[in-house]
């Protein structure tokens, strides 16, 4: 191991978007076990602090594997097709729509059931994309498209939180 590796590498998962939580905790939790700070408490504080310059690497490896978006976004990166959320914009058209199509719907929405069957429309979308992003990533290596489906992704993600603290308004 070396702490210049790309996360995958570190934690020895093939280079995908598809991976398996249990597997990514479980390694996870033994390169914790062996990098802990405490564990070189006797070798001096040299070893204490490379020990410590592994646990936080290995924690945000972590961070960004077990999250299925960030991980998206991670090997757009690793591919030289970064996201550039903040710089770039621009969306297909149709998604554009239908994000006006779900802003207006949370916004004439009155009650529990209607927003439970918006955020059912939105689950079920982030699904469909993220098949096709795990298609795009894993199969046809289309990084344009990729980069694509991880920004529909965040929005959709950002849109679902709207939807949650709305019917947390209900409960």
């Amino acid at each position: 191991m070396n702490l210049q590796d790309d996360d995958f590498a570190l934690f020895g998962l093939t280079r995908a978007f598809a991976q398996d939580r249990a597997s990514i905790d479980a390694r996870w939790k033994e390169l914790q076990r062996e990098a802990h700070p405490d564990k070189f408490a006797s070798h001096g504080p040299a070893a204490q602090r490379v020990a410590l310059q592994w646990s936080v690497r290995v924690n945000e490896a972590y961070q960004r594997l077990k999250d299925p978006l960030k991980r998206a976004a991670y090997l757009c990166e690793l591919a030289g097709k970064p996201i550039q959320a903040h710089s770039n914009t621009a969306m297909p058209a149709a998604f554009l729509m239908q994000q006006m199509e779900w802003r207006e719907a949370l916004d004439d929405a009155n009650g529990a059931s209607a927003l439970e069957a918006l955020l059912a429309k939105v689950q079920q979308s982030r699904q469909e994309l993220r098949g096709a992003c795990e298609t795009a990533l894993d199969q046809t290596k289309d990084f344009e498209a990729a980069v694509s489906h991880v920004r529909a992704l965040m929005f959709i993600d950002k849109f679902a939180l709207d939807l949650h603290q709305r019917l947390d308004q209900f409960e």
